[in-house]
């Protein structure tokens, strides 16, 4: 973790933001906090992807346009003119924290970089953008943020032919200087983000083109990501089934990768494949899986018994745990998204259900521990604002002076002039700016068929 965190500063001629009030004296927990979000998101999928044996070996590909490894540009890609409604909450601070994020996190190429991770870029920050730019109705960085995927993290084969329309969750720094795709193997929830906003963006300027690449990636998504089980439900699978499905009657699940609402939207644009099954399933799943924790927590991965249909956590020799963390925290962000936009009597119900162990704890001691495991107990002291920041778009739903009490005692003490936590905190400052833009600034019609 302290390596990690030594190679997260930011390499740039430009004056580097001072830190958050009281960030820079932190103590030794909250540096922890940092650094193990770092290990948990790297090793996640590549762990997983070991077991399975299916571990590309590193890239020589490089990327169709020449790309220079400097980590960030002396410019911002785009004109600080994205705007939301006037109405909006938080108009200035989430405007303003937007303008920031591209300028120190996305390059003039469209590349999102993640300080934390030796610089490198995934697909999920990718994603991040896109979603981010067309909430805010920032065309410009969308199309940056999307070419560069398309150029730089479509899968190729061994013979470097492009195998489908998925994107190559991790792309960085090469043996030899070079730069390009690390790990050929895809995350569902990045390609489930990234198709997301291609439909939106589709409706919301009025350009086929989104739409038709979306329709060729849920495609993909379908055929590579979903898997029937024996009694018939299918599920959406974190990445390819070589991964994810460890023996005939046992898959991984990543409950924070189900997206409802998502998946609501595919079927509107794709009527060739029952996308309606993965919200019944997702919510089986979330409801299911979170009584596998006394206290009713998600977790960050979960096993599924395909012949019992019973879940269970992954097997202790399991580098990735099925615990409450930095994972699972996004379960709340995308649950309320479904109450919000689709008014969903299953999310309300989970929502109600799930959270009520957290509310408890705030109530009695005004604050939530990082990471909880299976039994209720803390495993850490530290606290993360992306906790925080993903159940404010919980509260919000189901209990907003909750909501608001976050928001003054947890969230705005974090930020400072654009930067939540710290500089280079890149998975913080996507999950609060994605929590605290109110659900209803998107227009409805853009939620309804074209």
């Amino acid at each position: 973790m302290v390596e990690v965190m030594g190679k997260s500063k930011i390499r740039s001629s430009k004056k580097l933001l001072p830190c958050p009030q009281g960030i820079c004296q932190i103590k030794l927990d909250r540096l922890l906090a940092i650094g193990c979000k770092t290990w948990l998101k790297t090793a996640t999928i590549a762990v997983l992807l070991s077991l399975a044996g299916c571990i590309s070996p590193p890239s020589t590909q490089q990327p169709e346009s020449p790309l220079s490894p400097s980590p960030v540009t002396q410019n911002s890609p785009v004109e600080s003119s994205s705007r939301l409604p006037e109405s909006t909450a938080n108009r200035q601070l989430l405007e303003e924290s937007w303008g920031i994020y591209r300028e120190r996190f996305i390059q003039e190429d469209g590349r999102v970089i993640d300080y934390e991770a030796s610089d490198r870029s995934t697909s999920e920050g990718q994603a991040y953008a896109m979603l981010r730019a067309v909430l805010i109705n920032d065309r410009k960085t969308f199309d940056l943020t999307l070419n560069w995927a398309q150029n730089n993290l479509r899968r190729r084969s061994a013979k470097g032919d492009f195998q489908d329309q998925l994107w190559s969750w991790k792309w960085g720094s090469l043996e030899g200087g070079n730069w390009g795709q690390i790990d050929s193997n895809f995350a569902s929830d990045a390609d489930i983000d990234a198709i997301t906003a291609l439909i939106l963006a589709a409706r919301r300027w009025n350009r086929s083109e989104y739409l038709d690449l979306a329709r060729l990636k849920l495609q993909d998504l379908w055929q590579f990501s979903t898997i029937a089980v024996p009694e018939g439900q299918r599920y959406l699978l974190p990445g390819p089934k070589e991964a994810f499905v460890p023996s005939a009657s046992t898959i991984y699940l990543n409950p924070s990768y189900f997206a409802p609402y998502a998946f609501r939207l595919f079927a509107q644009v794709d009527p060739e494949h029952d996308w309606l099954s993965l919200v019944e399933s997702s919510y089986q799943a979330l409801e299911k899986s979170s009584q596998v924790s006394q206290v009713g927590l998600p977790s960050d991965w979960i096993a599924l018994d395909t012949q019992t249909g019973q879940f269970k956590p992954l097997p202790t020799s399991s580098k990735i745990e099925s615990v409450y963390s930095f994972d699972a925290y996004r379960v709340w962000w995308r649950v309320a998204w479904d109450a919000a936009w689709f008014q969903s009597p299953e999310a309300l119900r989970y929502l109600r259900t799930a959270t009520r162990n957290l509310q408890q704890r705030w109530d009695s001691s005004g604050r939530l521990p990082a990471r909880i495991n299976l039994q209720g107990r803390p495993l850490v002291n530290y606290e993360a604002t992306s906790q925080y920041a993903m159940l404010y778009s919980a509260f919000s739903v189901i209990a907003p002076d909750t909501a608001k009490q976050l928001l003054a005692e947890k969230l705005l003490p974090q930020y400072n002039q654009g930067v939540w936590d710290d500089q280079s905190a890149y998975y913080t400052q996507n999950l609060v700016w994605l929590a605290l833009l109110p659900p209803e600034t998107i227009n409805p019609r853009l939620l309804q068929p074209q």
